[in-house]
């Protein structure tokens, strides 16, 4: 039997996630696995802490990885923080809000959604508004929704939510690493995030933070936490007990890659990773404008690394995407619900956000649109 690993395309990935995987995480990817109880492995498990919380903006004790992807660090926080009849207030301007709020709904939270366009941010004035009345134990939104490529202001709504006796829940799946990001100064209660956009590692992981309020939320519920794997009072007796107590088996090699994809971001420093996502940004823009192409996003609200793109009219989506992927070896990403069939995705993640990238991107989509 044909081993099919050999024959799969070496693929640039400028799509919404995952990345491009640097080699020095590949290589640390492929080391001899450790124990999940091993005491070298508690050791890089601590690195990973220390580095989370530098590219988070935090000193919150419960900073830890979820093993699991984005989504499971989305339900981790919520199922963490909701008990049945919490009243939630969820700010929609996309899909992954859109999401948000129906898995708090399936914890059983009371969900008022505040609905803003997609493809516009949030306004700040509206969500104080409804803050307000005090009537929500909890506010989550998106920091930068992937489904639009809008950047919304968070660091405006952790004063007003603590105000109104919220906890303050902010998405950071493809943010974190790309953006700057101050979960304390701003006010975060909670905050997850995933291994595979900005950070630059394999999709499987999802850091997360909680603040001590938040904690104290979750080791004060009147019912335990309903998802085992998830709850983080058992969890941080693994990642920060004395001595650790077994949870689960921790994918040591994804946590290899991701103690080397935060090193990476380190030795870079974080604003020079910021400034490189940003001027990759520019440069992709200017190159679509030059193609006559426009940008679905105003641009003061433009996310560096998750850029829409507005489809010409009478271009085929999916034709143009599959010739991208077929002939020229590059994955860009479709539109999502309302805006399927009508923007082109284009990710400038971690080690995808090189200039060098855009160019070869630019080429190709030169070459089919030309017809």
């Amino acid at each position: 039997m044909a081993n099919l690993l050999e024959s799969l395309d070496d693929v640039l990935l400028l799509g919404p996630g995952p990345s491009t995987i640097p080699p020095e995480v590949y290589r640390a990817l492929g080391r001899r696995t450790l124990g999940h109880m091993d005491s070298q492995f508690f050791e890089l498990m601590d690195g990973i802490k220390e580095s989370l919380r530098l590219v988070m903006g935090t000193a919150n004790r419960a900073t830890i990885t979820i093993s699991g992807t984005g989504t499971a660090g989305m339900e981790a926080t919520l199922v963490n923080l909701i008990e049945a009849g919490d009243p939630m207030l969820v700010v929609v301007n996309g899909f992954f809000a859109a999401r948000l709020a129906e898995m708090a709904r399936r914890l059983g939270a009371v969900v008022d959604t505040l609905e803003f366009p997609w493809g516009k941010p949030i306004e700040t004035k509206e969500v104080e508004k409804r803050l307000s009345s005090g009537a929500y134990k909890i506010l989550g939104m998106v920091h930068a929704e992937t489904s639009t490529g809008v950047k919304n202001p968070i660091q405006d709504l952790g004063p007003p939510a603590r105000r109104a006796g919220a906890l303050f829940i902010v998405d950071a799946v493809t943010s974190l690493g790309g953006l700057e990001m101050r979960a304390d100064e701003w006010g975060i209660d909670a905050l997850y995030s995933c291994s595979q956009k900005c950070i630059g590692c394999p999709a499987g992981l999802s850091p997360v933070t909680f603040s001590e309020g938040a904690m104290k939320k979750a080791a004060g519920r009147s019912a335990p936490v309903p998802n085992y794997y998830l709850d983080m009072n058992l969890l941080m007796k693994y990642w920060d007990g004395s001595p650790r107590a077994y949870h689960h088996t921790a994918p040591a090699n994804m946590y290899f890659g991701l103690y080397q994809a935060l090193q990476l971001i380190r030795e870079e420093g974080l604003e020079a990773v910021r400034k490189r996502h940003r001027e990759a940004h520019e440069h992709l823009v200017a190159g679509l404008e030059g193609m006559g192409l426009s940008m679905l996003v105003e641009k003061p609200h433009r996310l560096p690394m998750l850029n829409t793109v507005l489809i010409p009219e009478g271009v085929d989506d999916a034709a143009v995407r599959k010739e991208l992927r077929a002939v020229h070896k590059i994955e860009i990403g479709s539109g999502l619900g309302a805006l399927a069939g009508k923007i082109w995705r284009i990710g400038l993640m971690g080690y995808s956000a090189k200039k060098e990238n855009v160019d070869t991107l630019l080429g190709a989509l030169r070459k089919i649109l030309r017809r």
